[in-house]
Protein backbone atom coordinates (compact mmCIF):
# COMPACT_ATOMS: atom_id res chain seq x y z
CA UNK A 1 0.00 0.00 0.00
CA UNK A 2 2.85 2.13 0.96
CA UNK A 3 4.41 1.65 -1.72
CA UNK A 4 1.78 2.32 -3.99
CA UNK A 5 1.30 5.69 -2.49
CA UNK A 6 5.35 6.48 -3.18
CA UNK A 7 4.40 5.79 -6.97
CA UNK A 8 1.41 7.88 -6.92
CA UNK A 9 3.18 10.91 -5.30
CA UNK A 10 6.52 10.42 -7.56
CA UNK A 11 4.29 10.35 -10.72
CA UNK A 12 1.89 13.58 -9.59
CA UNK A 13 5.13 15.87 -8.49
CA UNK A 14 6.54 15.08 -11.99
CA UNK A 15 3.42 16.23 -13.18
CA UNK A 16 3.85 19.82 -12.38
CA UNK A 17 2.86 22.13 -15.42
CA UNK A 18 5.36 23.35 -17.69
CA UNK A 19 3.73 26.21 -19.23
CA UNK A 20 1.61 27.52 -17.05
CA UNK A 21 1.16 27.60 -13.47
CA UNK A 22 3.27 26.47 -10.44
CA UNK A 23 1.21 24.60 -8.62
CA UNK A 24 -0.35 20.68 -8.89
CA UNK A 25 -2.53 19.00 -6.49
CA UNK A 26 -2.07 15.22 -5.43
CA UNK A 27 -4.38 13.48 -3.69
CA UNK A 28 -3.18 10.22 -1.59
CA UNK A 29 -4.94 8.04 1.42
CA UNK A 30 -3.59 6.99 4.16
CA UNK A 31 -4.72 4.47 6.50
CA UNK A 32 -4.39 5.02 10.55
CA UNK A 33 -0.97 3.93 11.28
CA UNK A 34 0.58 4.30 8.12
CA UNK A 35 4.34 6.00 7.49
CA UNK A 36 5.95 6.90 3.83
CA UNK A 37 9.49 6.45 4.19
CA UNK A 38 11.86 8.97 4.56
CA UNK A 39 11.90 10.75 1.39
CA UNK A 40 12.35 14.65 -0.06
CA UNK A 41 11.02 16.54 -3.18
CA UNK A 42 12.25 18.01 -6.45
CA UNK A 43 9.53 20.60 -5.58
CA UNK A 44 8.25 22.47 -2.48
CA UNK A 45 5.63 20.57 -1.01
CA UNK A 46 2.64 22.02 1.09
CA UNK A 47 1.19 18.74 3.39
CA UNK A 48 -2.11 19.12 4.05
CA UNK A 49 -4.98 16.63 5.21
CA UNK A 50 -9.09 16.89 3.95
CA UNK A 51 -9.97 14.71 6.76
CA UNK A 52 -8.53 12.89 9.88
CA UNK A 53 -4.85 13.94 10.95
CA UNK A 54 -1.46 13.67 9.80
CA UNK A 55 1.76 13.68 11.00
CA UNK A 56 5.22 15.12 9.85
CA UNK A 57 8.45 14.39 10.71
CA UNK A 58 11.94 16.14 9.93
CA UNK A 59 14.55 14.91 11.83
CA UNK A 60 13.57 14.77 15.32
CA UNK A 61 10.66 18.02 14.68
CA UNK A 62 7.50 16.68 14.66
CA UNK A 63 4.08 18.17 13.45
CA UNK A 64 0.60 17.25 13.95
CA UNK A 65 -2.21 18.35 11.29
CA UNK A 66 -5.68 18.52 11.56
CA UNK A 67 -7.17 19.84 8.87
CA UNK A 68 -6.40 22.88 9.97
CA UNK A 69 -2.72 22.87 9.68
CA UNK A 70 -0.39 22.44 6.85
CA UNK A 71 3.33 22.51 6.54
CA UNK A 72 5.11 24.11 4.16
CA UNK A 73 8.58 21.40 3.02
CA UNK A 74 11.20 22.75 1.16
CA UNK A 75 12.41 20.93 -2.11
CA UNK A 76 14.99 18.78 -0.76
CA UNK A 77 14.03 18.69 2.87
CA UNK A 78 13.98 14.81 3.54
CA UNK A 79 10.79 13.83 5.81
CA UNK A 80 8.52 11.57 6.92
CA UNK A 81 4.35 11.20 6.46
CA UNK A 82 1.83 9.14 8.25
CA UNK A 83 -1.65 9.15 9.41
CA UNK A 84 -2.08 8.96 13.42
CA UNK A 85 -5.85 8.77 12.08
CA UNK A 86 -7.20 7.63 8.49
CA UNK A 87 -6.34 10.51 6.49
CA UNK A 88 -6.34 12.04 2.90
CA UNK A 89 -3.19 13.56 2.30
CA UNK A 90 -3.60 16.35 -0.33
CA UNK A 91 -0.27 17.71 -1.61
CA UNK A 92 0.51 20.89 -3.63
CA UNK A 93 3.41 20.82 -5.60
CA UNK A 94 5.02 23.91 -6.48
CA UNK A 95 7.93 24.57 -8.63
CA UNK A 96 10.54 26.06 -7.23
CA UNK A 97 11.79 27.77 -10.45
CA UNK A 98 8.84 29.53 -10.88
CA UNK A 99 7.41 30.07 -7.22
CA UNK A 100 7.73 33.31 -5.48
CA UNK A 101 7.48 31.82 -2.43
CA UNK A 102 10.91 30.25 -1.10
CA UNK A 103 10.73 29.57 2.59
CA UNK A 104 14.02 27.37 3.68
CA UNK A 105 12.54 26.02 6.11
CA UNK A 106 9.81 23.40 7.24
CA UNK A 107 6.58 25.83 8.07
CA UNK A 108 3.45 25.44 9.57
CA UNK A 109 1.15 27.27 7.79
CA UNK A 110 -2.99 27.51 9.12
CA UNK A 111 -5.98 26.78 6.54
CA UNK A 112 -9.07 28.28 6.54
CA UNK A 113 -12.46 27.53 3.99
CA UNK A 114 -11.26 29.56 1.60
CA UNK A 115 -7.68 28.05 1.12
CA UNK A 116 -9.55 24.58 1.34
CA UNK A 117 -11.48 25.04 -1.56
CA UNK A 118 -9.04 26.62 -3.75
CA UNK A 119 -6.88 23.45 -2.94
CA UNK A 120 -9.69 21.78 -4.65
CA UNK A 121 -10.32 24.07 -7.33
CA UNK A 122 -6.55 23.53 -8.25
CA UNK A 123 -7.42 19.54 -8.58
CA UNK A 124 -9.12 20.15 -11.53
CA UNK A 125 -8.20 19.16 -14.86
CA UNK A 126 -10.46 21.82 -16.79
CA UNK A 127 -9.02 25.11 -15.56
CA UNK A 128 -7.90 27.96 -18.35
CA UNK A 129 -5.11 29.32 -18.15
CA UNK A 130 -5.87 32.59 -16.56
CA UNK A 131 -8.05 30.53 -13.98
CA UNK A 132 -5.60 28.56 -13.06
CA UNK A 133 -3.23 31.78 -12.47
CA UNK A 134 -5.05 33.57 -10.52
CA UNK A 135 -6.17 30.85 -8.37
CA UNK A 136 -2.36 30.01 -7.62
CA UNK A 137 -1.89 33.86 -6.71
CA UNK A 138 -4.45 33.71 -4.28
CA UNK A 139 -3.05 30.62 -2.78
CA UNK A 140 0.36 31.73 -1.89
CA UNK A 141 -1.23 35.16 -0.62
CA UNK A 142 -2.99 32.74 1.95
CA UNK A 143 -0.17 31.30 3.11
CA UNK A 144 0.47 32.61 6.39
CA UNK A 145 3.41 31.12 8.93
CA UNK A 146 2.00 30.02 12.03
CA UNK A 147 4.61 31.12 15.21
CA UNK A 148 4.12 28.03 17.20
CA UNK A 149 7.04 25.74 17.12
CA UNK A 150 7.57 22.24 16.09
CA UNK A 151 8.37 19.80 19.00
CA UNK A 152 10.99 18.02 19.38
CA UNK A 153 11.79 14.72 20.89
CA UNK A 154 15.98 13.53 20.05
CA UNK A 155 16.40 10.26 19.97
CA UNK A 156 19.03 9.25 21.90
CA UNK A 157 22.36 7.29 20.16
CA UNK A 158 23.41 5.47 23.78
CA UNK A 159 22.07 2.28 24.09
CA UNK A 160 21.31 3.19 28.18
CA UNK A 161 19.84 6.40 27.06
CA UNK A 162 17.98 5.12 24.45
CA UNK A 163 16.06 2.02 26.56
CA UNK A 164 14.97 4.39 29.15
CA UNK A 165 13.61 7.00 25.94
CA UNK A 166 11.72 3.59 24.46
CA UNK A 167 10.23 2.67 27.88
CA UNK A 168 8.60 6.65 28.21
CA UNK A 169 7.95 6.60 24.02
CA UNK A 170 5.86 3.07 24.76
CA UNK A 171 4.06 4.32 28.25
CA UNK A 172 4.36 8.82 28.35
CA UNK A 173 2.58 8.28 31.98
CA UNK A 174 5.81 6.56 33.19
CA UNK A 175 6.14 8.36 36.40
CA UNK A 176 9.06 7.31 37.39
CA UNK A 177 11.85 9.21 38.70
CA UNK A 178 15.45 10.05 36.99
CA UNK A 179 16.74 7.93 39.82
CA UNK A 180 14.39 4.97 39.20
CA UNK A 181 15.66 5.30 35.14
CA UNK A 182 18.90 5.11 35.95
CA UNK A 183 18.75 2.23 38.85
CA UNK A 184 16.82 -0.14 35.64
CA UNK A 185 19.53 0.51 33.16
CA UNK A 186 22.55 0.07 36.14
CA UNK A 187 23.90 3.25 36.22
CA UNK A 188 23.86 6.33 38.68
CA UNK A 189 21.27 9.25 38.53
CA UNK A 190 24.46 11.35 37.66
CA UNK A 191 25.70 9.14 34.77
CA UNK A 192 22.36 9.04 33.09
CA UNK A 193 21.65 13.12 33.15
CA UNK A 194 25.12 13.60 32.02
CA UNK A 195 24.18 11.15 29.01
CA UNK A 196 20.75 12.95 28.23
CA UNK A 197 22.10 16.04 27.69
CA UNK A 198 25.28 14.79 25.45
CA UNK A 199 23.16 12.75 22.84
CA UNK A 200 19.79 14.80 22.74
CA UNK A 201 20.95 18.27 23.89
CA UNK A 202 17.84 18.08 26.53
CA UNK A 203 17.59 17.48 30.23
CA UNK A 204 15.83 14.53 31.23
CA UNK A 205 13.09 16.01 32.41
CA UNK A 206 12.76 18.31 29.20
CA UNK A 207 13.10 15.69 26.73
CA UNK A 208 10.25 14.07 28.68
CA UNK A 209 8.24 17.19 28.46
CA UNK A 210 8.46 17.03 24.78
CA UNK A 211 7.95 12.90 24.48
CA UNK A 212 4.74 13.34 26.38
CA UNK A 213 3.20 16.65 24.86
CA UNK A 214 3.90 14.73 21.16
CA UNK A 215 1.96 11.89 22.22
CA UNK A 216 -0.45 14.17 23.47
CA UNK A 217 -1.36 16.07 20.43
CA UNK A 218 -2.78 13.28 17.97
CA UNK A 219 -5.08 12.54 21.05
CA UNK A 220 -6.46 16.11 21.14
CA UNK A 221 -6.43 16.64 17.29
CA UNK A 222 -8.75 13.24 17.22
CA UNK A 223 -11.13 15.54 19.63
CA UNK A 224 -10.31 13.94 23.12
CA UNK A 225 -11.03 16.26 26.18
CA UNK A 226 -8.00 17.61 27.73
CA UNK A 227 -8.27 16.04 31.12
CA UNK A 228 -8.80 12.51 29.40
CA UNK A 229 -5.48 13.40 26.90
CA UNK A 230 -3.39 14.88 30.30
CA UNK A 231 -3.85 11.67 32.33
CA UNK A 232 -2.80 9.22 29.59
CA UNK A 233 -0.17 11.11 29.00
CA UNK A 234 1.51 11.44 32.51
CA UNK A 235 0.31 14.33 33.99
CA UNK A 236 -1.33 15.02 37.41
CA UNK A 237 -3.97 17.32 36.01
CA UNK A 238 -5.11 19.44 33.64
CA UNK A 239 -3.82 22.51 34.28
CA UNK A 240 0.14 20.86 34.64
CA UNK A 241 -0.49 19.44 31.09
CA UNK A 242 -1.71 23.02 29.33
CA UNK A 243 1.02 25.16 31.33
CA UNK A 244 3.60 23.02 29.86
CA UNK A 245 2.58 23.13 26.23
CA UNK A 246 2.39 26.39 26.66
CA UNK A 247 5.97 26.85 28.03
CA UNK A 248 7.03 24.32 25.31
CA UNK A 249 5.42 25.02 22.07
CA UNK A 250 4.37 28.88 22.52
CA UNK A 251 0.54 28.78 22.10
CA UNK A 252 -2.27 26.76 23.27
CA UNK A 253 -3.40 23.21 22.18
CA UNK A 254 -6.82 24.32 20.99
CA UNK A 255 -4.82 27.44 18.61
CA UNK A 256 -2.30 25.46 18.10
CA UNK A 257 -4.44 22.12 16.31
CA UNK A 258 -6.93 25.58 15.08
CA UNK A 259 -4.56 26.96 12.76
CA UNK A 260 -4.67 30.73 14.89
CA UNK A 261 -1.60 32.90 14.82
CA UNK A 262 -1.90 34.49 17.92
CA UNK A 263 0.31 33.25 20.48
CA UNK A 264 -0.88 32.35 24.67
CA UNK A 265 1.62 32.71 26.46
Amino acid sequence: MIEAVESMIEAVESAVPTAVGVIVVGHFPLSSGQWISPHSHTHHQLAWTRSGVLSVAVDDAYWVLPPTRALWLPAGVVHRTGATRDALLCSLYLNPVRCTLNWTEPTAVGVNGLLAHLIAYLAREDLADDARLRAEAVVLDLLHPLPALPIDVPRPVDERVRAVADTLLADPSDSRSLEAHARSIGVSRRTLTRLFVRDTGLSFDRWRTHMRLRAALPLLAEGRPVSQVSHTVGYATPSAFLAAFRRTVGTSPGRYLNGEAVLDV
